[in-house]
């Protein structure tokens, strides 16, 4: 088998009840079949226009040699570097790919100046950038994208020759890059973007650096079959009633990535199952985790945990961690099994898993904040350093960011979550990311990491949309590097600081607590609030 899902314990029993109903009902044949009404009569109308990544493989197949030629094109004229500006779908997949295939890609979907400037500055000379954008209206992308053009024509080089488009055909992106010259691959329409990994959006960029997307393919096509037919042993009906048939069921999944040579697909599973499954109050939220986390030391009942491993059929798991699920695969393989499972949940859920209603809210509250452009609201305090504001003034009244972080923790549920934002420049503060482990331990409950904005298109619709759960920790920087975007009223540093005030409107508009903690770009304040958290 190209996939295999594994499972034990509890989680065994709720596959063996629930795999035979789907079976009974032909939800593998109608998926594959592409049968809009799965998921109810108020979802057909999205389903019918979100169901071409069923057959992406066969469509996706001559962008190959397109890729191919482009790139020896390319390295022709002495370009050998990739930059990628996109967001959520267009950047976590081939993040993934490029990873995994031990290729370079730049992947920009941040709107932190010093990030921006980063990628800028890494010998323009010999790059191309490849943006990516169903529409190209998104604020991010097409900064990004505006930046890049400009410091073409600065350095002497016709933006035409070093900028790649994808796009679905006739959208806005579509027309203006194909009047401007640029390279356009035109990606499936009918294809959300945390569908797209075996789309242009995930092939092209992916490609032109290196990896072997026909080889890809090659590993999705091969685990068509096993999904697409109605039997017990359907690897897609046993990840998607392991994740969302139990009852009761446990509505956060751990996510353990255990000795496999993929490189970050938990993050990509991420964005693909929390933007799917969180709306209307319900949903499964992602936890991606370290093999040494917590909350893999202690499991709460509400958490299962999956663990991606070399080999499901020889991994042996020990006893004090029966009830997992194992999954593996190639990478290719990986991506059809977690789509179809993904898919298959919603219909388990009764949701639709393909809008994503809350996403839009943070993008307007950000729009908002850009043209009326107000002054940040004071800090409730500041601790060595450490600028403290909050959602409600009862967080702040200890006076100290231990007791605002032991307040916060107060306010979650027995079956909370804590959400830890970082809208910051990641290549100079990468060590932020361990700030889950220790809220995870601080707080005794799961708790998951996101760099902004590039998490407002993935679980931050689950954030709004899913259960009133979460608690909320940001953590912003304050930086004299800036950089303006040509042709508009502001800079990335705005933009940015609007992204992150605007999605904790939104929040606290939705009754979920938000601490914000702004530092200084230095490691003192860091470490200032490491230990604060601890």
């Amino acid at each position: 088998m190209s996939v295999a899902v594994h499972v034990s314990g509890a989680v065994a029993a709720a596959v063996e009840d629930t795999v035979p109903r789907l079976v009974a009902e032909l939800i593998a044949t109608r998926l594959t079949s592409g049968d809009p009404t799965m998921w109810g009569p108020e979802a057909e109308a999205e389903a019918s226009i979100r169901l071409g990544w069923l057959e992406a493989v066969s469509y996706s197949r001559p962008l190959v040699p397109e890729i191919t030629a482009l790139r020896q094109e390319l390295a022709g004229k002495g370009v050998d570097r990739f930059v990628l500006a996109g967001m959520g779908g267009s950047s976590l997949a081939p993040e993934v790919i490029t990873q995994t295939a031990g290729v370079p890609l730049t992947i920009l979907d941040s709107t932190a100046p010093g990030q921006v400037l980063a990628a800028l500055d890494d010998d323009l000379a010999r790059t191309a950038l490849v943006v990516s954008s169903k529409s190209g209206s998104t604020v991010e992308t097409d900064s990004q994208r505006r930046t890049f053009e400009a410091a073409f024509r600065d350095i002497g080089i016709d933006p035409a020759e070093r900028i790649v488009v994808v796009t679905d055909p006739g959208s806005p992106l579509d027309a203006s890059a194909r009047e401007a010259g640029y390279r356009v691959f035109n990606a499936d329409p009918n294809v959300g973007g945390r569908y797209s990994a075996l789309t242009a959006f995930g092939l092209v960029p992916s490609g032109l650096a290196g990896a072997d997307v026909s080889e890809l393919l090659d590993e999705a096509e091969a685990s068509l079959l096993e999904v697409a037919i109605d039997t017990a042993s359907n690897p897609a009906l046993r990840l998607a009633a392991a994740i969302a048939g139990a009852d009761p069921r446990p509505d956060k999944l751990g996510l353990i990535t255990d000795g496999t040579h993929i490189v970050g697909l938990p993050d990509w599973i991420e964005q693909l199952i929390a933007e799917s499954t969180g709306k209307e109050g319900t949903g499964i939220l992602p936890v991606v985790l370290l093999p040494v986390s917590p909350e893999v030391e202690t499991t709460p009942a509400d958490l299962q945990l999956v663990r991606l491993v070399d080999d499901a059929d020889e991994f042996h798991l020990p006893e004090r961690h029966h009830g997992e699920i194992l999954v593996s695969g190639t990478l290719g393989a990986q991506f059809v099994l977690w789509e179809y499972a993904t898919a298959i949940a919603g219909y388990l859920l009764g949701i639709n898993p393909f809008d994503q209603p809350d996403v839009e809210s943070a993008k307007v509250a950000a729009r908002g904040l850009l043209d009326a452009r107000p002054e940040p609201a004071p800090a409730a305090f500041v601790q060595e350093g450490i600028e403290v504001r909050v959602s409600d003034p009862a967080l702040a009244s200890s006076g100290t960011i231990e007791g605002v972080l032991d307040a916060l923790w107060a306010q979650l549920p027995d079956d909370g979550y804590v959400a830890v934002q970082a809208y910051v420049n990641r290549l100079d503060l990468p060590q932020l990311q361990g700030l889950r482990e220790m809220v995870a331990a601080d707080s005794g409950r799961p708790a998951t990491f996101g760099w902004g904005p590039r998490f407002l298109h993935s679980t931050g619709q689950y954030h709004k949309g899913g259960p009133a759960q979460g608690v909320f920790l940001q953590i912003l920087e304050r930086t004299d590097v800036d950089l303006e975007i040509p042709d508009r009223p502001f800079t990335f540093g705005q933009l940015i600081e609007a992204q992150a005030a605007g999605d904790a409107a939104v929040l606290a508009q939705h009754r979920r607590p938000v601490v914000s903690l702004t530092v200084a770009d230095t490691s003192a304040d860091v470490m200032a609030l490491f230990e604060a958290a601890q």
